[in-house]
């Protein structure tokens, strides 16, 4: 980074730290997303509005393509619990759990009967286990135990995940036909990633980005990450990695020997199916609410030339936003590249990772019969 780019970065987080009410304007230049590529130009991102959704497995539940509201109620009264229990709000934790109980023993019907009659069975034995969990948490509650209460509002909400995947009856939208050729993931896969630092786990969205999914699920199956470098790291910023050895910036398809490249794709909460081609901004569409948000800690997104929203192929970044310069909620990120899926684990370990370290392998351990 320059001298220039450091003195105004450095300015910048003065500033925010001078009044929190003043418009926070990050000058964060991304230099290049590919190391032979053009220099993107600078970013601005603006202090959130509203409460932003930060968890990547609740971005991941919302971003379900389901309908149904008594669900999304329950889910958002566990998911407060969190909020409330940093502030040891126990009166205001004991509304969420009363919530969710009256939704789950009064509501069951209305909460369930968006699941298919082939899945019911299922969908009534996660219920039976949710109803116990809801018990252990007021009796946790009750005893003001912290540990405990964050500990069953994890398991209560890894239920509801596996609750609403059932509710998932097909696949949402046909990609356009100009990109058949293409690899698709019609739902989501996990793949675990061993670095030189240790291990991530990603979940990556298909329902959301089938294109950018699919051709990232494509790719670890060709084993095409193994062994390659991380190419950039700036703290509190990205962190990015998938460029081949040789003089190639992608992949190119070992029968044809063209380049892979995959549309820019973003799908916007209410939209049937995602925008390809164009970025949001040259579409006319500003502080969108996306299906998958820069909002997580390890957001995955696809790298590309910063003169082509077309260009990308097989690099790819993880975003590593800074509470102060680049807040979550309407980050000018968003509508600008396409993310994919989040890192649900290994957050320690994302910390620790620089251009010295690299993948020692990518596997997907879960979702390859979604791969097409």
């Amino acid at each position: 980074m320059t001298p220039f780019k450091l003195k105004c970065l450095n300015f910048v987080q003065k500033c925010f730290k001078i009044s929190i009410l003043s418009i926070l304007v990050a000058c964060i230049s991304l230099t290049s997303f590919y190391a032979k590529a053009q220099a993107e130009p600078l970013l601005i991102s603006v202090l959130a509005q509203g409460d932003a959704i930060t968890d990547p497995s609740a971005l991941l539940r919302y971003a379900l393509p389901i309908d149904n509201d008594k669900i999304r109620q329950f889910q958002s009264a566990i998911e407060d619990i969190a909020t409330q229990l940093r502030g040891k709000r126990w009166s205001a934790i004991a509304k969420d759990v009363k919530r969710a109980a009256f939704l789950l023993t009064t509501q069951q019907d209305k909460l369930l009967k968006t699941i298919p009659e082939n899945k019911q069975a299922k969908a009534l034995e996660i219920a039976d286990t949710l109803k116990s969990e809801l018990n252990e948490l007021q009796k946790a509650l009750e005893a003001k135990n912290k540990g405990k209460i964050d500990e069953i509002r994890t398991q209560i909400l890894a239920q509801v995940t596996e609750l609403e995947e059932l509710m998932v009856q097909e696949f949402p939208f046909e990609v356009p036909a100009k990109y058949s050729n293409l690899p698709q993931l019609k739902g989501r896969a996990t793949v675990d990633l061993e670095t030189t630092q240790g291990n991530l786990t990603l979940i990556v969205d298909g329902y959301s980005a089938p294109l950018t999914a699919g051709n990232f699920i494509d790719l670890v199956q060709r084993g095409f990450y193994d062994g390659l470098p991380f190419l950039r790291s700036e703290d509190n910023f990205v962190l990015q990695t998938g460029d081949p050895t040789g003089e190639a910036v992608g992949f190119n398809d070992p029968k044809t020997g063209d380049y892979r490249a995959i549309p820019l794709e973003i799908l916007v909460k209410g939209e049937k199916e995602p925008f390809y081609g164009e970025t949001l901004e040259d579409l006319g569409i500003y502080l969108p609410d996306l299906a998958l948000p820069f909002n997580a800690y390890g957001a995955v997104a696809l790298a590309r030339p910063s003169n082509d929203p077309n260009g990308g192929s097989s690099q790819f970044f993880f975003f590593k936003f800074d509470s102060e310069l680049t807040p979550p909620g309407f980050n000018l990120m968003d509508g600008r590249y396409g993310v994919f899926g989040y890192l649900v684990k290994g957050r320690e370990v994302l910390d620790k990772l620089t251009e010295k370290d690299k993948i020692i392998s990518a596997k997907v351990v879960k979702g390859l019969e979604n791969l097409q």
